[in-house]
């Protein structure tokens, strides 16, 4: 819930606490420095748009698209293939209708990573390109975008939907943020579940209460600071939050931007499309910030791996089991991913908007006695579609049992690389890192998947 009129207090990352002048739920300093982000523009971009749909659990490769029908029992699994609108292209029988998109829509069937098997690391490399190590966090490629493009408008530039990533059981970072980058390019994260029925306008007041409310909420927060820790305004988040006060206040007080969380506005039907599940509202909401000026928007399928339905199926409680996928998780995905193709593609923003899905690892291809498949980061499928990406494509292929890649191989930096190139951002770019040390967008030598091109 956004609240800019709350008096319940904020604390800063100095661990200070200040009442009266804005709370925000997730929207942190980071949210407030939308400004910041807008006078870089440092590299000419197109203007492209993504949205990454990041499959917390990891998939099953086997099970989704990736399906292996002449293995043995125990590693093809229960689903069969299905044929797609692309002649020769099959994946798995629980995605019925992504099988009629699948001219908009390439796979890469060789992603792997040779880091710890755990969600976290993968969290990391494919999100953000690299792994996290010696307490450097890299930055969300989305993060990345806000920094090198220019924002539009009043509309946040990266928005984080519906809650970042919690427990995964690795306590690691999961790669959602800015990084080095700084604060000031930290996503706008909703914190909200859209599908539920009293979902509204995150509590963006109207302009008139804003206006009422402003002068008097900043005359009381500068009291407070100047009250209360006499340095802070020599801070760097002093700065940050008085460069960036009005464009915060811009943001949340945007007609447009509330239009564009007003879910109420899409005919039933569209939502029902989408399915009314978290993904899927959260899904048609992500289509909405597209089309009113978001220019990237990561939607988590799940918060967490526990005690709930998820791709991480390692068969037992409280995980999932493989046999859970056709009931919610895959329907939950199809219908959701479907939608968003269509509609993206429908209203012309398909090709100005680059469509992102994947996990952090695939699945042991051989069944557990339990009826699952435990983490697998040796080899799995991304789907790629939209913007300059050339749908109906298979980039790589998997061994006979989808245990590794049989052929062309392909990292997490390479799906960055792809990403980036996909959005007009120069690969040799220099981004600041700690103590102003340049370090490169991506790793000296990684190209992106020129296939897909």
């Amino acid at each position: 819930m956004i609240r800019l009129d709350a008096r319940s207090s904020v604390h800063f990352c100095d661990g200070a606490s200040r009442r009266d002048f804005l709370h925000a739920g997730s929207l942190s300093l980071l949210g407030l420095s939308l400004g910041q982000a807008a006078t870089v523009g440092r590299v000419p971009a197109k203007e492209m748009n993504c949205i990454l749909l990041f499959l917390v659990g990891g998939p099953s490769q086997i099970d989704t698209w990736d399906p292996k029908p002449d293995a043995p029992s125990e590693v093809r699994g229960p689903f069969s293939p299905i044929a797609t609108r692309v002649p020769g292209i099959q994946i798995s029988q629980l995605f019925p209708r992504m099988a009629g998109q699948m001219d908009k829509v390439s796979l890469v069937r060789s992603v792997y990573h040779t880091a710890t098997a755990v969600h976290d690391t993968g969290h990391q490399m494919m999100q953000t390109g690299r792994l996290f190590s010696g307490g450097l966090e890299h930055p969300h490629m989305g993060c990345v975008a806000t920094y090198l493009q220019r924002a539009r408008g009043e509309a946040p530039p990266h928005v984080l939907i519906p809650r970042p990533i919690g427990n995964t059981g690795g306590n690691l970072p999961h790669g959602q943020n800015a990084g080095y980058l700084g604060k000031g390019f930290d996503p706008f994260v909703l914190n909200a579940d859209p599908s539920t029925p009293d979902f509204q306008v995150p509590n963006l007041l109207p302009p008139d209460y804003i206006s009422a409310v402003r002068e008097s909420r900043r005359r009381s927060f500068r009291a407070t600071v100047d009250a209360s820790i006499k340095d802070f305004e020599a801070s760097a988040d002093a700065r940050l939050l008085d460069a960036n006060f009005q464009q915060a206040y811009s943001i949340m007080s945007s007609a447009r931007t509330r239009e564009a969380f007003d879910l109420k506005q899409e005919p039933d039907a569209v939502r029902d499309r989408y399915g009314r599940t978290r993904f899927g509202q959260s899904c048609l909401l992500g289509r909405r910030l597209i089309e009113r000026g978001v220019r990237f928007v990561t939607i988590n399928q799940f918060e967490t791996v526990f005690n709930e339905l998820t791709w991480d199926s390692h068969g037992s409680a409280p995980f999932t089991s493989v046999a859970d996928y056709p009931t919610t998780i895959a329907p939950n995905f199809d219908n959701a991913y479907s939608s968003l193709l269509e509609d993206l593609a429908q209203r012309g923003l398909l090709e100005s908007t680059v469509v992102l899905a994947f996990g952090e690892f695939g699945r042991t291809p051989k069944m557990n006695p339990a009826g699952g498949r435990d983490h697998h980061p040796n080899c799995w499928t991304a789907l790629m579609a939209g913007g300059p990406i050339q749908g109906g494509r298979v980039v790589g292929a998997s061994d006979e049992i989808g245990f590794a890649p049989k052929d062309r191989p392909v990292t997490p930096a390479e799906i960055a690389a792809t990403t980036f190139h996909a959005l007009g951002l120069p690969l040799d770019t220099d981004l600041p890192g700690p103590q102003g040390r340049p370090i490169p967008l991506v790793d000296r030598g990684v190209e992106p998947i020129h296939e897909l091109f």
